[in-house]
């Protein structure tokens, strides 16, 4: 049942993509274009979906589960860190050069030719190479190289906190 829902929000999803006109990367490519020939018609598109998803959140943040009985998630992370502006920064050069994010990249292939392929096919090489990036990445942090001995041996009050429950602070 849940596969069918997926699939069932999935090709709604892609409809509406159609029917917006958002597959077509002239229109895309017009959105980002500013100084030029600007097309704010994505905006409606982007305000059409956030307005009925802060709906629907009002709903879904009053259940502990799904229609389908599936635990509906936790709080996201709210925290900006370097690998959010970093992956922020990719994702939009890449929607910016190719006029196409991942959504409507699907939903072109049947009528985009090899040109869509191949955005698929860079898009998932990025996605394999991304998570071993991100650890060879890693290995220069500055931040773990910069640790004192006296950053890394917590105090008494912090250790204190650490292990004593919320409720009893």
């Amino acid at each position: 049942m849940r596969s069918f829902f997926a699939f069932l929000s999935g090709g709604l999803f892609g409809v509406g993509l159609l029917v917006a006109g958002m597959v077509d990367t002239k229109k895309v490519q017009g959105w980002l274009d500013i100084f030029g020939t600007w097309d704010p018609t994505l905006a409606f598109v982007m305000g059409g979906a956030v307005s009925m998803m802060a709906v629907v959140w009002v709903f879904a943040s009053k259940r502990e589960k799904s229609i389908l009985g599936s635990p509906m998630p936790g709080p996201f992370s709210q925290l900006v860190d370097r690998n959010l502006v970093f992956g922020s920064l990719l994702f939009g050069a890449g929607w910016g050069l190719a006029g196409l994010c991942p959504g409507p990249a699907m939903a072109s292939l049947s009528f985009n030719g090899w040109e869509g392929w191949l955005f698929l096919i860079a898009m998932g090489l990025g996605m394999a190479v991304a998570p071993r990036l991100k650890i060879w990445l890693s290995i220069f942090d500055r931040s773990t190289l910069e640790a004192t001995p006296s950053d890394t041996i917590p105090d008494e009050d912090s250790t204190l906190a650490r292990d004593t429950p919320a409720r009893a602070r």
